[in-house]
């Protein structure tokens, strides 16, 4: 088997770090996947998504010049999918009434507008009250 950049292996987890976990693949050869390469989420416990002894499928993302392999569970395992955005332009209704962006904005001016205005009458009023008017 070719352990190359870019390569999908299994491996099994022999060490876990706080910075990461060890993997040794079926030829025996090792490597450290980071933290940051664990999962597509905040890891803040390597201990809270892998435990020594799992099998686990690995990408090797590189090879430093001492032979260390870099691994990546998450670059080895298909992206979850997002859902497609509604384009900006285009004015929807959530499935339970909610309005839209655009609606929200229009009314969030419009109250804006009026608390300013009010704000400037009173102030008005406040100043010439002070200047003996």
């Amino acid at each position: 088997m070719d352990l190359e950049v870019g390569a999908i292996v299994a491996g099994k987890i022999t060490g876990i770090t706080k910075f990461g976990a060890f993997v040794t693949m079926a030829s025996g050869k090792s490597g450290l996947v980071h933290i940051s390469e664990i999962a597509n989420t905040y890891v803040s416990d390597v201990h809270e998504h892998l435990a020594e002894g799992q099998e686990v499928t690995v990408k090797i993302i590189g090879v430093d010049q001492t032979g260390r392999m870099n691994l990546s569970i998450k670059a080895a395992t298909a992206a979850p999918v997002e859902e497609p955005r509604p384009r900006p332009h285009q004015k929807q209704m959530a499935a339970h009434g909610e309005p839209s962006f655009e609606d929200k904005l229009k009314r969030f001016m419009q109250d804006s507008d009026n608390k300013m205005s009010g704000l400037k009458q009173y102030s008005d009023k406040k100043g010439a009250r002070r200047r003996g008017r």
